[in-house]
């Protein structure tokens, strides 16, 4: 069973009653992670809702989600009294907190999150060395794109955040479970979607400053025939971080080249970074897919998880 649990600025917590319905979706590397949450009312709530800022949602004791309350509602219809509480993962403190211009001559990723992490407290887990020269933050970027802008050029990889709310300055692919799909399972839907627009078949990277072009080309897209030239132009670059920003433009087109979603009747089948082992004979279908969405939630018709896979 799910549980709500809400956190008041003033250090009060209590938790929602037995939800009606409920929503979460968890989006991996592009934050982010979102809930929304419906319980019967009563006027007992009226001094906790405007002050929650926290949430947990618990499915049997587990943590799902753990984050900042954006919303609350209250609603009267003839059956009743309705409460609507709506949050994102703890990413939303970096999407909603801007930095200062900033320009690094040298960084370190421990730097970089210890001036664009640290501030909004949120536990760090750096499980790479990633180090990099004559980085700039622009004015206005959000503190998340300092962050991902760095692990982008010099490392080749999205940052991201725990469903506890842990940030992680690691890939998150290929680090989660597999879940089997074959003809025994209840799959309520499938889709496969197949497309050749939108990948990149060759980022050409050009340094003015030291007057270097350095081009990544996509081998498997290119042999099928595929051409599609991007141009980037970076400033006083390294030979990895021209390697790592072209190799992370080629695989983030290349996810939409074939991706499939399927619905299951049970909530939390996957998460963004597990895998799907998919083997449906009948089909014809077969193949491994990293899951890139997942949504799980509970209304009248019952317990359903979303998944959204590609290949990587």
């Amino acid at each position: 069973m799910m549980v709500l649990q809400l956190d008041t600025y003033d250090g009060t917590s209590c938790t929602l009653p037995t939800l009606l319905r409920w929503d979460l979706e968890y989006t991996g590397a592009v934050p982010c992670d979102s809930l929304s949450a419906t319980c019967l009312y009563d006027k007992g709530m009226a001094d906790i809702l405007p002050k929650a800022v926290r949430f947990t949602a618990l499915w049997d004791g587990a943590v799902m989600l753990r984050g900042v309350v954006d919303a609350y509602e209250i609603s009267m219809y003839r059956q009743g009294l309705l409460a609507v509480v709506e949050g994102r993962g703890m990413a939303a403190l970096l999407l909603d907190n801007e930095s200062e211009a900033l320009t690094y001559e040298q960084a370190e990723l421990s730097e970089i999150l210890e001036n664009h992490a640290a501030p909004y407290g949120l536990p760090v887990e750096a499980r790479q060395d990633v180090s990099g020269s004559g980085y700039a933050v622009a004015s206005g970027s959000s503190q998340w794109k300092a962050i991902q802008g760095f692990t982008r050029r010099f490392g080749g990889f999205d940052p991201y955040v725990t469903r506890e709310g842990t940030l992680v300055a690691a890939p998150l692919w290929g680090s989660g479970r597999q879940l089997r799909v074959d003809g025994s399972t209840p799959l309520l839907s499938l889709h496969k979607r197949e497309q050749r627009y939108g990948v990149i078949s060759e980022v050409l990277i050009q340094d003015k400053v030291q007057k270097i072009s350095h081009p990544v080309v996509n081998q498997a897209f290119a042999r099928t025939g595929g051409m599609r030239r991007h141009v980037l132009y970076m400033p006083r670059s390294t030979a990895d971080a021209r390697r790592f920003t072209g190799e992370y433009q080629i695989a983030q087109s290349a996810l939409e080249q074939l991706e499939i979603s399927l619905e299951l009747p049970f909530a939390f089948a996957a998460f963004p970074g597990d895998q799907v082992s998919l083997q449906l004979d009948r089909l014809g279908l077969a193949g491994r897919y990293e899951v890139v969405q997942s949504r799980s939630r509970m209304d009248a018709d019952g317990l359903r998880t979303e998944l959204t896979g590609s290949v990587r």
